[in-house]
C-alpha cells in the first residue's frame, strides 16, 4: 500500500493507479466517469484506492481531456428580470435531465461584457453555452467569432430570442405578437395609444413597438406619443411619469414593450393618484408571473418562456450543426388593466 507522509503533496493519478495495480489509463477512465474497457473489478479497485489515498480528480484536467466540463453556461442580460429567470428555469430542467449543472453570467445588456464572458467561458470549456436575450445592435461578428472558436474546440451553442447568430435559435415573432395585441385592443374599443419602449438598439423593443404601431394602423388605432426609456420597471415608471407631465389627456391606453416596464408604469399612475385600468389603461408583453399579481391584472402577450429555455438546451445538447430556427407561439391575454370601452 502506498503511504502518504505528513506534509507530502496531494496524491496523483499515478499514485492511485499504483495503489490499485492498474495502468494510469485505466485509472483515468475509471475516475473520469468513462467505464469503456474498464471491468467492474478494476473499477472497484480504482475507486477504493482513490478513497484510501484521498485522491480528488482534477476537474480542469478532465475538462481538457474530454473537451468540456459537465456544465451548461447560461448568459443572460438581467437575472432580476422575470423574463430571464423563467427562461433559466426551462434550461435548468433540461440540463438536470442530462446530468449537467447550469452556471450563469449576466451581461447587463452590454455587448462588450457579453463578448468578454464568452471569451472567458472558452477557457472553462463548458459542455454548452446558451445565450438568452435580445441581440443588441447589428454588428455581431466579434461575438460570432468567439463562439466559432468555442465550437471548433467541441463546444455547443444555442440562442434564445433574436435570430441573427449562425446557431440553433429558439424565438418568438415579437412583431406579430404586438400586432395581435393591437388588433385586440382596438376591438376592445381603444383608439389612441402611447408606447413606452426601450432603447432602439434592442431588437426586441424595436420589433414590438414597430409591430404594435403597424397593427394599430391596420386596425384603426393611432400612436399619439412614444417615449424611449430603460427596459426595466424603473424605466417604465420614469416614462409614465414623464407622459403624465405632458398632460396628454387624449391617450386612452399605454403599451409598454415588456411587462416589467408596464408594472412600473402602473406604479407611476398610482403615485399620481390615478387608478390603472380606470383612469388610464395599460398593457405589456411577456406574461411574467407578476402580471396576474398586480392590481389590476395586466393585459399582455403570453410568451412561453420556460418552453423556450427547455427547447434551447435540447438543441444545444443535440449538437445541431445547422443554424436551426425554432419559432414558438405567443397569445394575447386580455385582463382587467384594459377594460372594454363603450
Amino acid at each position: 500500500m502506498t503511504e502518504q507522509g505528513t506534509g507530502s503533496s496531494s496524491p496523483t493519478l499515478l499514485d492511485v493507479a499504483r495503489e490499485a495495480g492498474v495502468s494510469a489509463a485505466t485509472a483515468s477512465r475509471a475516475l473520469n466517469g468513462s467505464t469503456r474497457n474498464v471491468s467492474a473489478e478494476k473499477l472497484a479497485l480504482v475507486l477504493q484506492a482513490a478513497a484510501r489515498l484521498g485522491y480528488a480528480p482534477n476537474l480542469s484536467a478532465q475538462a481538457t481531456a474530454r473537451g468540456s466540463t459537465k456544465t451548461v453556461a447560461l448568459i443572460v442580460h438581467d437575472i432580476a428580470d422575470p423574463y430571464f429567470s423563467s427562461i433559466a428555469a426551462g434550461i435548468v430542467e433540461g440540463a438536470d435531465a442530462a446530468g449537467l449543472t447550469v452556471t450563469m453570467a449576466v451581461t447587463g445588456r452590454l455587448p462588450a461584457r457579453e463578448l468578454e464572458i464568452v471569451s472567458i467561458l472558452r477557457g472553462h470549456r463548458p459542455h454548452a453555452i446558451v445565450l438568452a436575450g435580445s441581440r443588441i445592435g447589428d454588428d455581431q461578428e466579434a461575438l460570432a467569432g468567439e463562439l466559432r472558436a468555442y465550437q471548433a474546440a467541441g463546444g455547443r451553442v444555442a440562442v434564445v430570442s433574436q435570430p441573427g447568430l449562425p446557431y440553433p435559435t429558439v424565438t418568438i415573432d415579437n412583431r406579430r405578437g404586438a400586432e395581435a395585441l393591437a388588433d385586440a385592443l382596438v376591438a376592445h374599443g381603444y383608439r389612441r395609444f402611447a408606447v413606452l419602449r426601450g432603447p432602439d438598439v434592442l431588437h426586441t423593443s424595436r420589433d414590438r413597438s414597430d409591430g404594435f404601431a403597424a397593427g394599430l394602423a391596420r386596425a384603426g388605432g393611432e400612436v399619439v406619443d412614444t417615449l424611449e426609456t430603460g427596459f426595466t420597471e424603473d424605466g417604465g415608471h420614469a416614462a409614465m411619469t414623464s407622459l403624465l407631465g405632458r398632460g396628454r389627456d387624449d391617450i386612452e391606453l399605454v403599451f409598454a414593450v415588456n411587462d416589467v416596464m408596464a408594472i412600473g408604469a402602473m406604479r407611476a399612475l398610482r403615485d399620481a393618484g390615478l387608478v390603472p385600468g380606470r383612469d388610464l389603461a395599460v398593457a405589456g408583453f411577456d406574461d411574467i408571473s407578476a402580471a396576474i399579481d398586480v392590481e389590476p391584472a395586466l393585459t399582455t402577450v403570453a410568451v412561453p418562456m420556460p418552453a423556450m429555455g427547455l427547447r434551447a438546451i435540447e438543441l444545444a445538447l443535440a449538437g445541431t450543426a445547422e443554424p436551426e430556427l425554432v419559432w414558438l407561439p405567443t397569445s394575447v391575454v386580455l385582463r382587467e388593466s384594459t377594460p372594454r370601452r363603450g
